[in-house]
């Protein structure tokens, strides 16, 4: 070990990494001092940390598999230059942070290279639901899992993937701005309905004409029903553009802020499938989930081996939200399921109850997920 202190390498692919290792980055330094160093790729966050990065993380941050595929070449190139960064910078650990179509490719080459050197991949690959033999690869060159989910332990130790700790969702360090304080969520005489289309370009346009239908239904059924939409800011033109059609307008905030607060008034939910699930559910808001993809992911279908697309329901263990995939994602089938939400019914009793058990699987007793990140970390490097 240097005398400078031990010299973590980070990876990471999109901005989600950037904010995980922003976190964890700032709780390695609270438990090392100034004993560690950081070197890799960094976002804005974790430039904000002190980190430099290679090069920009736009080069890299590509979304979607066609995407993927048209970009090869490019991400290849730079994929081996972060492997010879990392080989001629000798550190003492490699940290990959989710992005796993580009920090596995590295952290293969890496060990190949530098069969010694301890690889801790934070964010687990969805190996329960989709190609689950990449847990048991995963074991040749990754030493430990930091898992967000609590039920994906379990999942690697019965795939034969590396050993795995669940170290806590981000989410359940933002519990106070995902649930209301009094007063702020009122009575369902005025019910307040939350719509999510989604955070990319192609889950809006498929989702959003069936939303728009569904809000026009349930405002026959509730005349009083306020309903806000949160809207990524990179895709307000489109959801606008969208939005012309639908016979009841809804109010459209941006930001992070406007949307949490959104969270603490809204009574139900109409949400694309994604991490929103989770966020919903930890705010305890019932919802109804739909989720379209292209044509050429149907055809792939017949290989998910999860019980369900719904973080909420697979942390729970059960299908406790309804869910609707592609043709089964229409208006009138979704709006069958959400209109009871909106009003004192069994289905919305059976949600708020089964939302309630989420903070016993997910919450950790003793410490943040940034702090027990952390603690692992450190006790893989050198003493």
């Amino acid at each position: 070990m240097d005398d400078k202190g031990p010299l973590i390498y980070i990876v990471i692919g999109e901005d989600s990494g950037d904010q995980l290792g922003a976190r964890a980055v700032k709780a390695i330094k609270a438990l090392l001092g100034g004993r560690v160093r950081f070197a890799g790729l960094a976002g804005e966050r974790m430039q904000e940390e002190g980190l430099s990065t290679l090069f920009p993380l736009s080069e890299i941050a590509v979304m979607g598999i066609i995407n993927i595929i048209r970009q090869y070449p490019s991400l290849h190139r730079r994929g081996m230059e972060v492997v010879e960064d990392v080989i001629a910078r000798n550190p003492d650990l490699l940290l990959i942070i989710d992005s796993p179509e580009f920090t596995h490719a590295v952290a293969k080459r890496v060990r190949k290279r530098r069969p010694d050197l301890p690889i801790i991949d934070y964010v687990s690959p969805s190996v329960w639901a989709w190609r689950p033999g990449r847990a048991r690869k995963m074991a040749r060159y990754v030493d430990h899992v930091l898992a967000l989910l609590p039920f994906e332990v379990e999942a690697h130790k019965r795939l034969m993937g590396p050993p795995c700790t669940y170290v806590g969702h981000p989410l359940i360090e933002r519990l106070d701005v995902l649930r209301p304080q009094a007063g702020e969520r009122g009575g369902l005489d005025a019910p307040v309905l939350l719509v999510l289309p989604g955070s990319r370009r192609s889950e809006v346009s498929r989702l959003l004409v069936e939303f728009g239908e569904v809000i026009r239904l349930a405002r026959e059924r509730h005349p009083n029903l306020r309903v806000i939409l949160p809207a990524v800011s990179h895709l307000r033109g489109l959801i606008d553009e969208g939005l012309k059609s639908w016979a009841v307008q809804p109010e459209v905030v941006v930001g992070e802020g406007a949307k949490f607060a959104a969270f603490r008034k809204a009574h139900a939910a109409l949400a694309a499938s994604g991490t929103v699930t989770l966020e919903l559910g930890l705010s305890g808001i019932p919802m109804v989930v739909a989720y379209k993809v292209d044509w050429i992911v149907r055809q792939f279908k017949w290989l998910l081996t999860a019980h369900s697309i719904v973080l909420t329901n697979l942390v729970l263990g059960r299908n406790a939200i309804p869910e609707f995939l592609d043709d089964e994602a229409n208006a009138r089938t979704l709006a069958d399921n959400l209109l009871p939400l909106l009003e004192a019914s069994p289905a919305r009793a059976a949600q708020v109850t089964a939302l309630e058990e989420l903070d016993e699987k997910m919450t950790l007793p003793d410490e943040t997920p940034s702090e027990r990140v952390a603690r692992i970390v450190r006790d893989f490097l050198p003493s």
